[in-house]
């Protein structure tokens, strides 16, 4: 009883928790690259996060002195933390991640009209991670092309299914 207790402590651990993940971005922007940074945070800023409360569809990155930083992230106080304990929900929240590739996407956005947003807020290894993506914003009537390509592609998949399915 105890082993299979563990192993599915040690299951549920391997696994990554999602909190946040911004659906729009994918919709509004043209994904080039990604990063995964860790962030740091506040004590009850994690409390809240590990009950599922956090907005990232209105944040962006941005570099300022060499370090990555994540503006507009909305992350509601947690309910047991009063006064002095709490946080403020709308802080600008400093991420994690090697120099080289600070440097690489600064110099993507200095070169290009590319946004750094965060795509997806989640737990590994019991640490808060947060990806941002370089994105290229489109037009409206990109996305309306890019609407049109992929119900042109389902069609052909189920056409394709129904072919194998039922010969001709």
């Amino acid at each position: 009883m105890q082993e299979r207790r563990a192993k599915a402590r040690a299951d549920a651990d391997s696994r990554d928790k999602v909190v946040a993940t911004n659906r729009r971005a994918r919709h509004d922007y043209e994904i080039i690259d990604t990063l995964e940074c860790g962030l740091i945070l506040t004590g009850s800023e994690v409390k809240s996060l590990r009950e599922g409360k956090a907005q990232i569809a209105d944040g962006y990155a941005r570099v300022t002195d060499g370090e990555l930083w994540l503006f507009a992230m909305h992350i509601p106080p947690w309910t047991y933390a009063v006064g002095f304990g709490s946080h403020d929900p709308d802080r600008p929240r400093k991420l994690l991640a090697h120099r080289r590739e600070i440097a690489e996407f600064l110099e993507e956005t200095k070169t290009q009209p590319l946004t750094m947003i965060p795509i997806k807020l989640y737990f590994k290894e019991g640490r808060v991670k947060v990806e941002i993506a370089l994105a290229k914003g489109r037009k409206q009537h990109d996305r309306r092309q890019e609407i049109k390509k992929r119900d042109a592609e389902r069609e052909m998949q189920r056409a394709t299914r129904h072919h194998e399915k039922f010969g001709r």
